[in-house]
């Protein structure tokens, strides 16, 4: 499987990524803006939209049944060298399944996960999968 992306700059104050039928404004701007990813947010997307593409692809082999997934991420940068040196996640899942089953799900999305295995071993990857409060995900 290949994947191909290309990047375009608009302006000093944005680019335009594009794939397949898709695209999305990227924060380059030095100053920053409000209105579109920067390249590090970018990266905490695609983790946790790993993790929930990685749910979606378990769920119905493990018969797992939910209502819905969020995650939250977070990532702190260091200087030298710059990287984001420490991640960490926060799966929220809304189901009845119980605990064992939960502890489950998180190995497989850590174990199957292709942007989660490509950053953890050069980050501090931590956290948790957890049920939802009764008000949900």
């Amino acid at each position: 499987m290949e994947f191909k992306v290309t990047t375009r700059r608009q302006d000093a104050h944005g680019s335009v990524a594009a794939c397949k039928n898709a695209s999305i404004v990227l924060d380059t701007d030095l100053a920053g803006r409000r209105d579109a990813f920067n390249p590090a947010e970018l990266l905490l997307a695609a983790l946790s939209a790993c993790m929930i593409k990685g749910i979606e692809r378990v769920t119905p082999i493990l018969t797992f049944s939910l209502r819905g997934v969020a995650v939250h991420v977070h990532g702190i940068r260091q200087d030298v060298p710059p990287r984001l040196s420490q991640i960490t996640h926060d799966i929220v899942v809304d189901t009845d399944e119980p605990d064992g089953r939960l502890a489950l799900l998180h190995e497989n999305v850590k174990k199957y996960g292709t942007v989660f295995n490509t950053v953890a071993p050069g980050t501090t990857l931590t956290g948790v999968l957890r049920r939802a409060a009764q008000s949900g995900a």
